[in-house]
């Protein structure tokens, strides 16, 4: 792969620590659902032996360009959210460690056509694949007052979602949003200077997991997990906000999202997963280097 397209690609958020979570065995079957720039599936196969396998996802066109020379290696471009049964059309059933880092790659943030970027002018687009249907500018032009203040409240964490929604609906009847510049022009009251650019951070946060189904995948997925870990298994996931990670903990404590599991006659709970250590974060020295790591937070379970 040449060096320049290599370097659109982020540095691995917490590669040592998330692929010593995985505890690889060489001869182990392991699965890295978020291929990106293959920073962490490189660091699986150097600990993987001759007989080791390591199966890849990415949905984004641009990421398959990166896939690895090595008979070991297999990479699948489609949603992590299919994970059980494309590994099953290739014959596998369970494995033995599964990583995942549910961060956007530099390089979606960096060109200014995929619409992801706070900083450059581009489409509204934010589509992880381009094969979805849905766009940030189907989101922004059609959604609904509710469904766009309900959108910035619970994925941008934005207290006055209310205002930024009817600004939206109010300026797109005079004629379309089309470009996140417009976007920015529209919502510029909203965006005092010293703050700018942590807001359209969360606005953008907002439409991209809404474009995506990011909370819908990440559930979908997590539910997967225990019945494709072998026992004694590893599971280590990489999530980069509280929506994510609240997802993660829970349904590593409990197996489920919302409430409390149910308990035997004795009072004991069955839970599929255990909590292999307490919660991994960045060094100060990673976030120095590379500061889209500073929210980074790494679990790892293990499948009981």
């Amino acid at each position: 792969m040449p060096k320049s397209l290599e370097a659109m690609y982020h540095n691995p958020v917490l590669l040592k620590e998330s692929v010593d979570g995985l505890a690889v065995k060489e001869d182990g079957v392991y699965v890295d659902v978020t291929f990106g720039g293959g920073g962490h599936s490189k660091e699986i196969l150097k600990r993987l032996g001759d007989n080791g396998k390591l199966y890849a996802f990415d949905q984004d066109e641009d990421a398959q360009k990166n896939r690895i020379d090595d008979d070991r290696f297999l990479l699948i471009g489609e949603n992590f959210r299919y994970v059980t049964q494309f590994l099953k059309f290739y014959g596998i059933r369970k494995v033995d460690g599964i990583l995942a880092d549910f961060g956007v790659s530099s390089h979606q943030f960096d060109e200014a056509e995929r619409g992801f970027s706070t900083r450059f002018d581009g489409v509204l687009d934010m589509r992880m694949s381009r094969r979805n249907a849905l766009s940030a500018y189907d989101v922004v032009n059609t959604y609904s007052y509710d469904e766009l203040r309900n959108m910035f409240f619970v994925y941008g964490d934005l207290r006055n979602a209310n205002a930024i929604s009817n600004t939206i609906v109010t300026e797109r009847s005079k004629e379309p949003i089309s470009s996140t510049e417009e976007l920015r022009q529209v919502l510029k009251k909203f965006l005092p200077e010293h703050k700018k650019h942590k807001i359209l951070a969360q606005i953008y946060q907002a439409i991209r997991i809404e474009v995506n189904q990011e909370v819908a995948v990440i559930k979908e997925f997590l539910e997967q997990v225990p019945e494709l870990l072998n026992a004694g298994g590893r599971l280590s996931v990489i999530s980069y906000h509280s929506l994510e990670d609240r997802l993660v903990k829970r349904f590593i404590r409990s197996g489920q999202f919302e409430g409390e599991p149910e308990k035997d006659f004795y009072g004991n709970i069955n839970v599929p997963l255990k909590k292999i250590g307490q919660l991994i974060v960045p060094t100060k020295e990673e976030i120095k280097e590379n500061s889209r790591a500073r929210s980074a937070k790494l679990r790892i379970a293990q499948r009981v």
